[in-house]
């Protein structure tokens, strides 16, 4: 196979991807970050045996993927630096993934103790719920510059 056709391949996948509904490119993407973040605790629980600290460094990982994929696929260019872009979706990130960690921990302290892999696609859940909505509203939505007249309007209100 030649760099041409590796190069056609590569567009033609990404056309094909840019065609799925935003939803559901947001679904692949968070689940092959639950994949990698799930694959990861497993593997590493079965050795450390303190699923409340695995978790934290998997759930790292995970988003730290999940970010580059769904700046990648998911979510229109926002038109903003890609540190401020980084911020934003940390903060979001935050949020959601102390909710998923949160409802997680209190599942796999109670009910789930003895399967931690269900509280963690519990928490996940409720995460991306979370996360899919702060990233839509807030993380990636398009910047508008200010205007002369939104600047005239801000100061009518203050009035």
């Amino acid at each position: 196979m030649t760099f041409h056709n590796i190069e056609f391949a590569a567009r033609e996948a990404r056309r094909l991807v840019e065609r799925l509904p935003r939803a559901v490119r947001f679904i692949v993407v968070g689940c092959t970050g639950l994949v990698i973040d799930l694959t990861l605790f497993t593997a590493i629980v079965a050795v450390a045996q303190h699923p409340l600290i695995v978790r934290l460094v998997t759930l790292a990982i995970a988003t730290i993927v999940t970010w580059r994929l769904n700046r990648a696929f998911t979510f229109a260019r926002s038109n903003r630096p890609q540190h401020d872009e980084a911020v934003r979706y940390a903060i979001v990130t935050a949020l959601a993934q102390g909710a998923s960690y949160a409802v997680f921990a209190a599942l796999v302290l109670t009910v789930f103790a003895w399967l931690p892999q269900a509280a963690l696609m519990s928490g996940a859940v409720i995460g991306a719920f979370v996360s899919y909505n702060g990233h839509r509203l807030f993380a990636f939505a398009p910047h508008r510059p200010a205007t002369a007249g939104d600047s005239a309007s801000h100061g009518a209100h203050r009035a």
